[in-house]
C-alpha cells in the first residue's frame, strides 16, 4: 500500500495533481480542500495516501493532512458511499464541520454538500456517529454534545439559521444546562 507521497508537483488539473517522485509521476485525485492549499507547481509537495485496486482501475487519493484520509477512510466503509462521493464530501466540507454535523446530527448541511441527498446524508449521520472524535475534529464529550444539539435545535425552531445558531452555541461552556444553554444563545444572537 503506498501511504505517503513526498515529490515535486508537476501539474494541478483539479481534482488531480500529478507528483514527480524519484522520476515516478503520480496521479493522485485529491478533494478540493487539500487542492487549495496545495504549493506552486515545481515545488516539494507530501500527502497523505489512499490506494484503491479495483477490477477496472488503481487509484491513488491524497490528503493535506492525516485526519482528511481518516474521515476519507470512515466514509468509503458507508454502504453507498464510494471513493468519489467521500471526495465530494471532503471537498465540500472540512474535517471539523463534518464533524459537528455528525455531532450535532445536522442532515441538512450534508445536503448542501452536491451529490449528497437526503436518505444519505442520513445515512451518514447513522453510521458515522461515534466514529469521528475529539482528535478528528468533534467539539468535546458525549453529553456537552447531547446540550449543544438540544440548544441548536431550539435556536433553529425559533427560526434561526444553522450558520447564526451554530456560531451562537460556539463558546457555550462545559456543563452549561439546555435552559441556560438557550439563553446564554440568545443573549449572543441579541449582540450580533
Amino acid at each position: 500500500m503506498i501511504g505517503r507521497l513526498s515529490g515535486v508537483l508537476l501539474e494541478k488539473n483539479p481534482p488531480q495533481v500529478l507528483v514527480d517522485c524519484q522520476g515516478v509521476g503520480y496521479e493522485v485525485d485529491v478533494p478540493m480542500s487539500t487542492f487549495y492549499n496545495l504549493p506552486h507547481t515545481g515545488e516539494k509537495v507530501t500527502l497523505f495516501t489512499h490506494y484503491v485496486v479495483r477490477e477496472d482501475a488503481h487509484l491513488l487519493f491524497g490528503f493535506g493532512s492525516s485526519n482528511e484520509r481518516v474521515v476519507f477512510r470512515q466514509l468509503i466503509k458507508i454502504t453507498g458511499v464510494g471513493a468519489r462521493t467521500a471526495l465530494s464530501i471532503l471537498s465540500g466540507m472540512t474535517v471539523a464541520d463534518l464533524s459537528q454535523a455528525v455531532t450535532l446530527q445536522e442532515a441538512g448541511r450534508l445536503v448542501k454538500v452536491p451529490g449528497i441527498g437526503k436518505k444519505t446524508a442520513e445515512r451518514l449521520l447513522l453510521e458515522l456517529k461515534g466514529k469521528l472524535g475529539a482528535d478528528i475534529g468533534a467539539t468535546g464529550g458525549a453529553a456537552r454534545d447531547d446540550v449543544q444539539a438540544d440548544v441548536l435545535n431550539a435556536l433553529l425552531a425559533l427560526g434561526y439559521s444553522d450558520k447564526e445558531a451554530l456560531v451562537a452555541i460556539k463558546n457555550m461552556p462545559p456543563g452549561t444546562s439546555v435552559s441556560d444553554g438557550i439563553k446564554l444563545a440568545l443573549k449572543a444572537l441579541s449582540k450580533a
